[in-house]
């Protein structure tokens, strides 16, 4: 049996739904975010808040990709749930640090953007 097919197949399972279920939530509470920052212009709001959600879905689906190419041979099922457990455990902790960044990086430099629009 070739666990390294079940293990990509589990991941990409697994990651799909993380990353939908976290970019929708994303999406529908930032956008509420947003409009507090900037009352005032709330279609910039909803532009920035739909970039952000595709540029989200890049990162991570491109991340999720690249992460398979550096698969070791899985060669048991103890193995495989190690390297699922670190591998999306990875992910986990990339997709926070990203949506800490990105709210840091709004709210310090929302008055810059709004002055050039």
């Amino acid at each position: 049996m070739n666990y390294n097919i079940v293990g990509y197949f589990i991941f990409i399972t697994v990651n799909v739904f993380i990353i939908v279920f976290v970019g929708r939530i994303c999406y529908r509470n930032g956008n509420i975010f947003l409009a507090e920052l900037i009352p005032e212009h709330l279609d910039i709001c909803k532009q920035i808040n739909k970039s952000l959600l595709v540029a989200y879905y890049l990162v991570n689906i491109g991340y999720c990709a690249i992460t398979l190419v550096g698969w070791a041979e899985v060669k048991n099922g103890l193995q495989l749930i190690e390297v699922l457990a670190v591998k999306v455990g990875i992910i986990i902790c990339l997709l926070s640090i990203l949506h800490y960044l990105n709210m840091l990086i709004l709210t310090t430099n929302i008055n810059k953007l709004i002055k050039t629009v």
